[in-house]
Order: C-alpha cells, then sequence, then structure tokens
C-alpha cells in the first residue's frame, strides 16, 4: 500500500513539472481551436473541395490538416463531398490526414516533443494523406471501389450548422475556455496514467520492447497502436511518458500515426461513409506509413540531421 502511495505521489508531481514545462502550449493550442471552430465554414470547405475536382487529392488533404475536426466533423464534410459525386480519391486523403494531426496540435506536440519530432508528425500526415489518395485513385481507375459508398440517413449536420448569425468576442471567448478545459483536463488525466503505468512497469521494458536500435520497436509500437491508441490530445502525453521511460522517437512517432487514424472514432465515422476496401486503404496507408516514417525519423536522429 505504501509503494501504491509513493508511486501516486511521484506520479503527481512528475504531472505537475510536466504541466508547467507545456501550459503555454496547451493555451495556444486551446485559442487556435476556438478561432478555426468559431470562424471555420464547414459548407465552404466542401464547396471548395467539389470546386477544384482536379487538385482534389491536394485540397482534400490540404483541408484535413489545417482544421481542428472531430470525427463528426469529419464525416460532415466527406458525407458533403460523396453526396456531390467526389471521387473516392479525396475522399481517402481525407480519411488519412484528418485525424493526424491539425494546426492545434502541431502546437501541443512541439511543447511535448519539440519541433522537429513535431514538424515530422505533421509533414507525415500530408504525405501520407497525398499517397493515400493516390493509391485510391488507381484502385477507383481499375473498378475495385465500385460500391463501396454506404448510404447514411443521418449525416452530422448538427456539427456543421450555424446556430448563430454573428461572432462575438463572448463566443470566441466560451470557445476557447471549452477547448482549454477539455485540453488540460485531457492532458493531466492521461499524463497521470501514462507516468503511473511508467511506475508499475519494469524500467527495463520499454526501452527492451520499444528503445531504439531495434528492428521490431517501431513495427511494434504501429501495431499495437491499432487497439490501444485512445485520441490525440490523451495519447500525446501518454507517449512523452513512456519516451522518458526509453522508447525510441521513431516508434513514438509511428505509435501517433498509426494510432491517430485508426482510434475508435476515426474507424466508426469511416465506416458511416465507406465500405471495408476503402477502410483497409486507408488502414494499410497508415500502418505502412507509420513504420516507413518511424524508421525515417529514428535514421535522422542517429545520423543527426533531426
Amino acid at each position: 500500500m505504501s509503494f501504491i502511495l509513493s508511486l501516486m505521489m511521484d506520479t503527481l508531481v512528475k504531472v505537475w513539472h510536466t504541466l508547467l514545462g507545456n501550459w503555454p502550449y496547451l493555451l495556444l493550442s486551446a485559442v487556435i481551436a476556438s478561432l478555426l471552430t468559431v470562424y471555420l465554414d464547414m459548407d465552404r470547405i466542401s464547396a471548395f473541395l467539389q470546386r477544384y475536382r482536379r487538385a482534389g487529392v491536394v485540397a482534400a488533404t490540404a483541408a484535413a490538416v489545417g482544421t481542428p475536426l472531430c470525427s463528426c466533423g469529419t464525416m460532415a464534410i466527406i458525407l458533403g463531398m460523396i453526396a456531390g459525386m467526389m471521387p473516392w480519391a479525396p475522399v481517402v486523403a481525407f480519411l488519412v490526414s484528418s485525424p493526424l494531426t491539425s494546426p492545434q496540435e502541431l502546437i501541443f506536440s512541439a511543447g511535448l516533443f519539440g519541433w522537429p519530432f513535431a514538424v515530422s508528425f505533421f509533414v507525415a500526415s500530408i504525405v501520407l494523406g497525398l499517397a493515400g489518395g493516390l493509391a485510391a485513385s488507381i484502385m477507383e481507375s481499375r473498378g475495385w471501389f465500385a460500391n463501396q459508398a454506404r448510404f447514411v440517413k443521418e449525416c452530422c449536420a448538427v456539427a456543421t450548422e450555424k446556430v448563430i448569425s454573428k461572432v462575438t468576442p463572448a463566443l470566441f471567448l466560451t470557445e476557447t475556455f471549452r477547448a482549454g478545459r477539455r485540453l488540460l483536463i485531457v492532458f493531466v488525466v492521461f499524463a497521470f496514467v501514462g507516468y503511473f503505468l511508467n511506475g508499475l512497469i519494469p524500467a527495463h521494458w520499454i526501452p527492451t520492447l520499444f528503445g531504439g536500435g531495434k528492428l521490431y520497436s517501431v513495427p511494434l509500437a504501429a501495431t499495437l497502436a491499432l487497439p490501444f491508441y485512445i485520441n490525440t490530445e490523451a495519447s500525446l502525453p501518454l507517449v512523452r511518458a513512456l519516451l522518458d521511460s526509453g522508447m525510441s522517437e521513431g516508434a513514438a512517432l509511428a505509435f501517433l500515426i498509426s494510432g491517430a487514424g485508426t482510434s475508435f472514432g476515426a474507424m466508426a465515422g469511416a465506416l458511416t461513409v465507406a465500405r471495408w476496401r476503402v477502410v483497409g486503404l486507408v488502414l494499410a496507408t497508415l500502418w505502412a506509413g507509420a513504420i516507413l516514417f518511424g524508421f525515417a525519423y529514428d535514421f535522422l536522429l542517429a545520423a543527426g540531421l533531426a
């Protein structure tokens, strides 16, 4: 019992120090999220994707990494794309890129891992979105995606409906408070879980399973992320705690890439608009891409280039 109490006290101290070092990034993330939430018009994004069909994959990827969309918001745009007879390529690009990152998560991850890691995560989101879109274009041209759209009676219209006609400072402050509160709660809870588990798990396990210099660490991290990833806000502090215990940065990157796009919310959303061939392509793109980027990042670190 005394061991558990001591571990909890030590965990609380580590969470407090982590919070002290990252609160500016949390605040900036909340402000960015509220700005985009208040001023972003989902209908305009959908119209933009419809307008530029020839560059649909690039446009969809840009919209995916540039907006702070939850699974419902992502599905609202994708349903609009399908309703307008958009090809599968931009839809897949959006499904791959959107759950991975956003402007506020770029800031958040920079605070936890540093800018080289955060930028690599952001670039990986863009590259994998483009790669998934290209693969979908090839597969669709060969008829492999015929009859893959699901007909959903209820789309996430509520997520895109404008409930106000004018943006006010009070609304912005309310959204900032709401985003900041949610981010703070999730950050503290899962940072605590991460550090607490690190105290329970034998110290040599993490570097043995996920440490640098091991060929299996990156693929193992990418694979374990499929069932165990929670969401980006929760998993970032959790992975930070694993890094402190000896996880390699390449394995951490692989875990975040693979897990973000295959979380329960992302997969549930994807299955509302697409059948298993499309969803399988999304999963394969994320898993293979996570391994490639994880190995590449560890290589760059070893070469002193990251």
